[in-house]
C-alpha cells in the first residue's frame, strides 16, 4: 500500500510505503511519529495508516482540477459553437466530453482517504468503505478547528498575552 500524507510540523508532502517500518521521520523537519498497524489479517485495511483514524472513506484517484478544466472547456466550446449557428458541432463536443467523463470514471481507480489526517491509501481494496459523508467530514473540520483555536490561546497565554474574547 501507498500511503501519501503532510507533515503535521511543516505541512510538507510525504509518501510511504506500508506495511514497513513502524516509526516515520519527516525528512524536512525531522518530526518523528510512530505509524499504527492499519492492515487486517486478510489483506484488507481496518484504520488509517498514519493517525490511526477508523473512519476512511474511498473517491475516486482523479485530480479534480483537471476534471473541472476539461468540463469548462467543453462548456466554453459548447457556447462558442452554439453561438455560431454550428450546433451539430457543439453538441458534439457536449456529449463527447460527457462520453470521455464516463470512460475516465471507468478507468481510474479508487483511492482511501482519513478524514482526519487526509492521508490517502492506494493499493487497498476501496470497495468495502463507503463514499465520502459530508456530516462526518465537517465533525473532523470542527475538531480541527477547536485544536488550531487552543493551540492560538495557549501561545497567547504563554507569551502572555490574552485572548480578545477573554478580556474584560
Amino acid at each position: 500500500m501507498k500511503l501519501s500524507f503532510t507533515c503535521p510540523k511543516c505541512d510538507s508532502a510525504c509518501q510511504i510505503v506500508r506495511p514497513g517500518l513502524n516509526d516515520w521521520q519527516c525528512p524536512n523537519c525531522s518530526t518523528k511519529q510512530i505509524l499504527p498497524a492499519a492492515q487486517s489479517h486478510d489483506g484488507g485495511l481496518k484504520c488509517c495508516a498514519y493517525c490511526g483514524n477508523e473512519q476512511l472513506y474511498r473517491k475516486k484517484d482523479f485530480p479534480h482540477w483537471l476534471g473541472m478544466t476539461l468540463l469548462t472547456v467543453a462548456c466554453a466550446l459548447f457556447f462558442i459553437f452554439a453561438v455560431r449557428y454550428q450546433y451539430a458541432i457543439a453538441w458534439g463536443i457536449l456529449l463527447g466530453s460527457a462520453a470521455i467523463d464516463g470512460l475516465l470514471y471507468l478507468y481510474v481507480g479508487d483511492v482511501v482517504v482519513c478524514y482526519r489526517c487526509g492521508a490517502q491509501h492506494r493499493g487497498v481494496p476501496s470497495r468495502t468503505f463507503d463514499p465520502h459523508e459530508l456530516a462526518i467530514a465537517e465533525r473532523y473540520r470542527q475538531e480541527r478547528l477547536r485544536k488550531e483555536q487552543l493551540k492560538s490561546n495557549d501561545a497567547a497565554v504563554t507569551n502572555n498575552q490574552l485572548p480578545a474574547s477573554s478580556r474584560s
